[in-house]
């Protein structure tokens, strides 16, 4: 066998080298994600960040403000509640929660999204409503119902899909996006033909049902609904009041169980007194199409620069007097 001269043996150790590397920095699978997610979590209830793996310099934000690990929901989240869904992507190594969560006597409705890198959380992003937040017409009233439409009892009785689809019923990623996509564009443009959705598909609003007296049809397509009127998921929207959907992301694809979820912030007519919302957005796809909608979302204040994430990080504050304080 021929000797390596010294330049070929070094390009071997480093090619070599190169390969183990890649084998460390190997993707985190749903099992790997799954666990994590559920570490996080439980650090967080107990409040001890030293249960989980969060990497040096994790970057948290809660409705937008970013925290360190023990602060912010590490001091309120007390446990988690009665519906509890977790969705796991793979390929952008991202896993997210939807669910409720208990903070002491009250019951809030919250998504989770955490990134796993190198076997550690390094990102962690929560959308958080809870009952006495402010809503589209502003703060809650005094004996009136949540402001913000939070219906922790409703999404019990109605909750997503917890589900694995058939391999042969799947949509791969790219389709799964496009059609999370239509339902923006239908929106900005105001046309409902752009969205690919079911007709009568529904879509519950931080746990209600929206728009007002619609029902969330079932996952299983022509079982009926659980009686009232149906209106669909884009009811009212030749007068929405929206002027642009901006900082949309899509962080979580679910093949396994089609479903995507969406980032974004509703940006309102000029000059207009309502208040932006900024949420996250659930999309259960099946038979090609969206058939139910499920969020959790939030109205900042007119300073705070939203959604506080990359690429939009500080872009979307407003200008002092577009709404009044």
């Amino acid at each position: 066998m021929p000797r390596l001269n010294a330049r070929r043996a070094c390009a071997l150790v480093l090619s070599l080298l190169a390969i183990s590397g890649q084998s460390f920095a190997q993707t985190c699978d749903r099992d790997c994600l799954g666990s994590a997610l559920t570490q996080y979590l439980k650090a967080v209830v107990d409040n001890d960040p030293s249960a989980a793996p969060i990497a040096v310099g994790i970057r948290q934000t809660a409705n937008a403000v970013s925290f360190a690990p023990g602060g912010n929901v590490w001091q309120s989240v007390t446990g988690l509640g009665d519906v509890q869904r977790r969705y796991l992507d793979e390929v952008s190594g991202q896993a997210a929660y939807y669910g409720t969560v208990e903070e002491g006597d009250a019951t809030a409705l919250v998504t989770a999204r955490i990134r796993v890198q190198d076997g550690q959380i390094t990102e962690a992003e929560w959308y958080v409503a809870r009952e006495n937040d402010p809503g589209l017409n502003g703060p809650r009233r005094p004996g009136a119902a949540p402001a913000n439409l939070l219906n922790p009892a409703y999404l019990a009785a109605n909750p997503p899909p917890d589900r694995i689809v058939p391999r042969n019923e799947r949509l791969d990623r790219d389709r799964l996006l496009r059609i999370a996509h239509s339902y923006f564009d239908a929106l900005t443009s105001r046309d409902r033909t752009v969205a690919l959705v079911h007709e009568g598909c529904g879509r519950a609003e931080n746990g209600s049902p929206a728009p007002g007296g619609a029902f969330l049809p079932p996952m299983n397509p022509g079982g009926g609904n659980q009686g009232g009127p149906v209106r669909d998921c884009l009811a009212g929207l030749e007068g929405f009041n929206l002027s642009m959907v901006v900082a949309q992301r899509f962080p979580i694809v679910d093949v396994e169980a089609q479903a995507v979820l969406g980032l974004a912030v509703f940006i309102r007519r000029p000059g207009s007194p309502t208040p932006r919302n900024v949420f996250s957005e659930w999309f259960f796809v099946d038979e090609g199409k969206i058939r139910t909608i499920y969020t959790a979302m939030f109205y900042p204040p007119p300073e705070l620069a939203v959604p506080n994430w990359p690429p939009y990080t500080g872009n979307w504050p407003l200008p002092a007097g577009v709404v009044p304080q």
